[in-house]
């Protein structure tokens, strides 16, 4: 491991990041680890990474020469992500990645499939509009009534949930197959899941809520 920590730690890549939404993360993750060009990104922001990871295709001259070497690590690797690279090698209670989503539709995509890749991770990916986690085995989540709440299978899964106004009980969700977006919360949300495979994407808002039900919930994941 580069980095280990025993608190939330924010992750921060490479697409564009709103200055709020960065301010909430680090309210709750405190530590920053930058992926590649999100060196730059922290840097304007004020913020001193704990250590930047990745490629290094996309981190400017500027930014690295402003960097303590002692905190560069680059790997050449071009069979995973930057993102992976960082799952791979931070270690902490959960973590809050900005600048993976939004700005490239396949950094996207392939940001989702790290999530499903790396389930034993906590990880919540939080964009300026919505926020997108693995669910865990077990969940409860205290929503509001009228929360919008999209599921979105990565793979084949079932499940149970309580406090969704249309259940998932007894249906086989899968991204060829039927899906859950646009579901609604009326009141408190339990959801149980079947296999490491089914995406929460609720909105942005919902950021402290979600960090406090992930890390209070005791099911996980075992790693790949």
């Amino acid at each position: 491991m580069i980095v280990r920590e025993n608190q939330p730690i924010a992750l921060v890549g490479g697409a564009t990041v709103a200055p709020e939404r960065l301010r909430a993360a680090l309210r709750l993750a405190p530590l920053l680890v930058a992926a590649d060009g999100g060196a730059d990104t922290a840097l304007a922001a004020g913020v001193m990474p704990r250590a930047v990871i990745g490629d290094f295709d996309s981190i400017s001259e500027a930014a690295r020469a402003r960097l303590p070497e002692t905190i560069l690590h680059e790997m050449a690797d071009q069979d995973t992500t930057d993102f992976e690279k960082c799952l791979t090698h931070v270690s902490a209670p959960l973590l809050i990645g900005l600048g993976f989503t939004g700005d490239r539709v396949d950094h996207q995509m392939a940001a989702c499939t790290a999530l499903v890749r790396h389930g034993a991770q906590r990880c919540i990916l939080l964009g300026n509009v919505d926020l997108i986690f693995l669910c865990p085995p077990a969940l409860s989540l205290p929503l509001a009534v009228g929360c919008r709440v999209s599921l979105f299978p990565m793979g084949a899964v079932e499940g149970v949930s309580d406090g969704l106004r249309w259940p998932i009980d007894g249906l086989r969700l899968a991204p060829d197959g039927r899906i859950g977006t646009s579901n609604l919360a009326e009141g408190p949300v339990t959801l149980e899941v079947s296999a490491p495979r089914l995406l929460v994407i609720l909105p942005a808002e919902t950021l402290d809520l979600v960090v406090a039900a992930l890390l209070s919930t005791q099911a996980t994941w075992s790693p790949a």
